[in-house]
């Protein structure tokens, strides 16, 4: 693991706190260029992080035992490093690669974003082929980009020989449900197997294990605590429920209905968009917020097979004794504690907060739920409706919530750090 001295630490702690932008610094070295005058626009981030969503979309492309937010990370953190290795404006994420003066970075963005794309999904090789065409033919043609494309190649080599060996592949581990009182077991109506049960054992991108921020063992299920946080979910995530409201009826089913790291994606893809960001604005928002995915997916999924808590489903159904009762969503299929919903989207909106401050609307919308939109005035307010509305879909109890909200925002500052990230338009 390679790591760096959090010089940023106290400071993106606390402008994190209060809704702060985080204010540019100087590298230690005089940089080749700023970040805000990096050539190259930022749309084509945007562009190859949807080909990913595209792809992800194709049934089949994402091997079933393989998280996606690990191709995401994997994609942001090459064409940072791409894009960084020539401007020298701030740290890369693994290492900087020989670039020599006046290479295009737009040129070595594009090409790492096809690299690793084509590494990942080498079916995809011709639509990743055809945009990349696309993309480098906005670009004059002579020396710089040509090196530019040489820079970017090199940086998603890295990325991809990194990864190699990181745990991804490995078969996933056998789960035997349990049968005490709060022990996880599989869930109707599908009863499918546990999903990720290995994917705690995945090596961090930037944590130093996955244990690092392993949230305390949630309270016994025969507590008050957990009676009382079972009681909540159990009148309000009833599919029939008359004490939850229509607009939470709403959310819960949108929230359900794609992915949550395609979600965060889209998010980051309007934010950048309206705001016209530069080349080197956009990589940097999209790379921590997507290492921040990635790695709270794998801290998350560590602490939830050491915890293996039951869902709301079994602990009404066998729990409680009310075998009618059914939630108003399916439930996924790992267990409880933490959420992710709540979990993924904390260390989003940490991430997108200390580029952009957290009072930053945004619409939210979702391809499994045509027709219906989410307005929001912050990131947070995101985040915050993407945790509750587990409950209100009878997935997950408030203290998988806050559990989750928990993890999130350390991994997501933890990164932040890590990255030395600031505000790209300072």
């Amino acid at each position: 693991m390679h790591r760096r001295t959090p010089v940023l630490a106290t400071l993106a702690t606390a402008a994190i706190a209060v809704g702060l932008a985080i204010p540019a610094l100087t590298a230690a070295a005089t940089p080749a260029t700023t970040l805000a005058d990096t050539p190259g626009s930022g749309q084509s981030v945007i562009d190859w992080n949807q080909r990913l969503i595209t792809i992800l979309g194709t049934p089949g492309a994402q091997p079933a035992t393989v998280h996606p937010t690990r191709s995401f990370a994997m994609l942001q953190a090459a064409e940072y490093d791409a894009v960084l290795s020539i401007t020298r404006a701030a740290p890369p994420y693994k290492a900087a690669v020989p670039a020599p003066d006046g290479a295009r970075p737009d040129a070595a963005a594009d090409q790492a974003a096809h690299d690793v794309l084509v590494d990942l999904y080498p079916t995809a090789r011709a639509d990743l082929d055809s945009q990349l065409g696309g993309e480098l033919a906005a670009i004059p043609d002579g020396q710089a980009k040509h090196d530019g494309v040489a820079v970017g190649a090199e940086a998603a080599k890295q990325i991809v020989d990194l990864r190699a060996a990181d745990g991804s592949a490995a078969a996933a581990a056998p789960f035997t449900a349990g049968t005490q009182p709060g022990d996880y077991r599989l869930t109707p109506p599908k009863n499918a197997a546990p999903m990720y049960t290995s994917w705690g054992a995945v090596t961090p991108f930037l944590l130093d294990s996955a244990q690092q921020f392993r949230p305390a063992a949630p309270p016994p299920v025969s507590s008050p605590e957990y009676t009382a946080a079972l009681d909540e979910v159990r009148s309000v995530g009833r599919d029939s429920s008359t004490t939850r409201t229509p607009d939470q009826t709403v959310a819960g089913t949108f929230w359900s209905s794609a992915p949550v790291w395609n979600t965060w994606n889209q998010i980051a893809q309007q934010v950048a968009a309206e705001r016209h960001d530069s080349l080197a604005q956009s990589t940097a928002a999209f790379a921590a917020m997507d290492l921040a995915l990635a790695d709270t997916t794998i801290a998350m999924y560590d602490a939830k097979y050491v915890e293996h808590v039951w869902r709301p489903v079994t602990a009404v159904q066998i729990g409680a004794g009310d075998p009618t009762w059914n939630p108003l969503t399916p439930t996924a299929a790992d267990p409880s504690y933490p959420g992710a919903h709540s979990a993924l989207s904390a260390a989003a909106a940490t991430a997108l907060t200390a580029f952009y401050g957290d009072h930053q609307a945004v619409t939210v919308t979702s391809p499994g739920d045509a027709g219906v939109s989410r307005r929001f005035a912050d990131l947070s307010a995101v985040a915050d409706e993407a945790g509750l509305s587990r409950i209100w879909a009878g997935q997950h109890t408030r203290l998988d919530d806050e559990a989750g909200r928990q993890l999130g925002r350390q991994v997501g500052g933890a990164v932040l750090d890590d990255l030395q990230v600031h505000r790209a338009d300072g």
